[in-house]
């Protein structure tokens, strides 16, 4: 629809659209794309997480690209990536005619502190002396620090989440908001505190299995036990000290690792996320950064993590923003889906989230519900794909061919949130609530058992487990293998027990 408007001479791209069109621009296109039309009615649609708002003519802001650089920003949002672009190509004389025009406007003060940022190069203007400061990013549209850090120059609030090396953006959407009016965390210590220590206890140590498990089944590994053990005890020290710092990321890839691949340094390699389909021909479905481009890029997402703590960033929106943002930066050569992962718990831990002393079993949640997890990544390496160029040998080695730096700079992760806030959420209805909850029934169904028959607690833990397998009943094979030296009557109350104990209807 709106190409055959276009053809007709209806329908015009404004904002982003038009100057991606008119200094072709090699972007990941922008969230929201706008278009202005000569009808009075103005019409937003959304498809697969992109909307397209048609505006009437009243709208058109004007030829030159100050004029649409204003308008991106009052209706298409601030998208750093495509602005870094954008600065390298506009022409300066343009851009300066623009801030000149009108240098107290916010959206100048904006644009002219973001060219700046991006680019580390000072335009020839003279810093302002008079006005109020104005806030980078509107906090009713993006999640930002608090309070924002004050640059004299423009008169500007910079609440971004990073700095030029690394710097994500994470919008305020509905879902995001009603996820933090949730108050998952007060909603998880609620639950927690219902059940006892010792019961907590005991389910700790399933949940770092089950963690760890869910982790390594992620990505189709099949670890040993050496592999768990050390996994699960990365796990346990989640909740001690942040490991978001050069140091900690080495020394937790290190422990998660077989000895003889371990690394002291980031990755010197170009690595990427493919399989082989056949002979000499890979399926190519990420590529990481160039590896003399990660240094600075994972100083960067240090630092930023750092700034969300102290900006008292959302500690969900911080872990999607940390974590999601290291394994697209995919810093070592191995191991990074895992550490990824252990991030968010560290995360969550280390910002108060998660209750104290319990972990979330994120990962298994993430696997029960795989597709979304897999959406979660591909929302940012399906677009990123058709922008890098590369090359392959004949063993496997790639070589990138572009710059591609500012791609990985300046990641909108919504997505990637709202996703993680989803999985949280499951974590606490259903992997948390309902292992407690079992456990409970189980204590109350093994006190229901020793009263009717002093058993060894290992034969009454499997008379439950029995039972449970086949809706409350025992099966007459099982009973012969397991059971045969209890009566018909012992057998009947304690079936009765577990039918009680866990709220199971025979009859359905």
């Amino acid at each position: 629809m709106a190409r055959k408007e276009q053809e007709d001479g209806e329908l015009r791209p404004a904002g982003y659209a038009r100057l991606i069109d008119r200094y072709e621009l090699e972007v990941i296109s922008n969230w929201h794309v706008s278009y202005v039309t000569g009808r009075a009615t103005r019409r937003i649609t959304e498809t697969r997480g992109k909307i397209q708002e048609i505006f009437p003519s009243s709208y058109w802001p004007g030829e030159g690209p100050g004029d649409h650089l204003e308008f991106a920003l009052k209706y298409d949002g601030t998208n750093l990536g495509i602005l870094a672009c954008l600065f390298e190509t506009i022409e300066l004389e343009l851009f300066l005619d623009y801030v000149h025009s009108k240098p107290q406007g916010k959206y100048v003060r904006r644009l002219w502190f973001l060219y700046e940022f991006l680019t580390g190069r000072t335009l020839p203007i003279e810093d302002l002396k008079t006005g109020n400061y104005v806030s980078l990013l509107d906090t009713n549209q993006y999640f930002t620090l608090r309070p924002g850090r004050r640059i004299t120059r423009q008169r500007i609030d910079n609440n971004l989440l990073g700095d030029s090396r690394f710097c994500p953006t994470v919008r305020r959407t509905k879902a995001l908001q009603d996820y933090v009016d949730a108050r998952l965390a007060d909603r998880s210590r609620e639950v927690v505190s219902s059940y006892s220590p010792d019961l907590l206890k005991r389910a700790l140590s399933y949940f770092y299995l089950k963690e760890t498990k869910s982790s390594f089944e992620i990505e189709n590994i099949k670890p040993g036990s050496t592999r768990i053990e050390r996994f699960t005890a990365l796990l346990h020290s989640a909740d001690r000290e942040d490991f978001c710092s050069k140091t900690k990321l080495v020394e937790a890839h290190d422990q998660i690792v077989d000895e003889r691949f371990r690394e002291f340094d980031y990755r010197t390699t170009q690595n990427y996320v493919g399989e082989s389909i056949s002979w000499q021909q890979e399926r190519v479905y990420f590529v990481a950064p160039r590896p003399k481009d990660l240094p600075e890029l994972m100083e960067g997402l240090i630092d930023a993590n750092t700034q969300m703590t102290e900006g008292d960033l959302q500690p969900v929106i911080q872990s999607a923003a940390i974590a999601y943002g290291f394994v697209f930066l995919h810093p070592f050569m191995d191991g990074n889906g895992r550490i990824h992962r252990f991030l968010i718990h560290n995360i969550l831990a280390t910002r108060g989230f998660t209750p104290e002393g319990m972990l979330f079993p994120v990962s298994a949640a993430m696997l029960q519900h795989i597709a979304d997890y897999d959406k979660s990544l591909e929302a940012f390496s399906l677009p990123l794909m058709s922008l890098v160029e590369y090359d392959l040998d004949e063993v496997g080695h790639m070589t990138v061919l572009n710059d591609t730096a500012h791609f990985y700079k300046y990641i909108d992760v919504t997505h990637q949130a709202e996703a993680l806030f989803g999985f949280i959420k499951n974590t606490i209805d259903e992997e948390l609530t309902v292992e407690l909850e079992f456990l409970k029934n189980y204590d109350k169904a093994k006190e229901a058992i020793s009263e009717i028959v002093d058993m060894p607690d290992k034969l009454a833990s499997l008379f439950i487990r029995l039972c449970l397998q086949n809706n409350g009943r025992l099966s007459a094979t099982k009973r012969d293998e397991h059971f045969e030296r209890l009566s018909d009557e012992e057998i009947s109350l304690m079936e009765k027990a577990v039918q009680a104990s866990y709220g199971i209807d025979t009859r359905v």
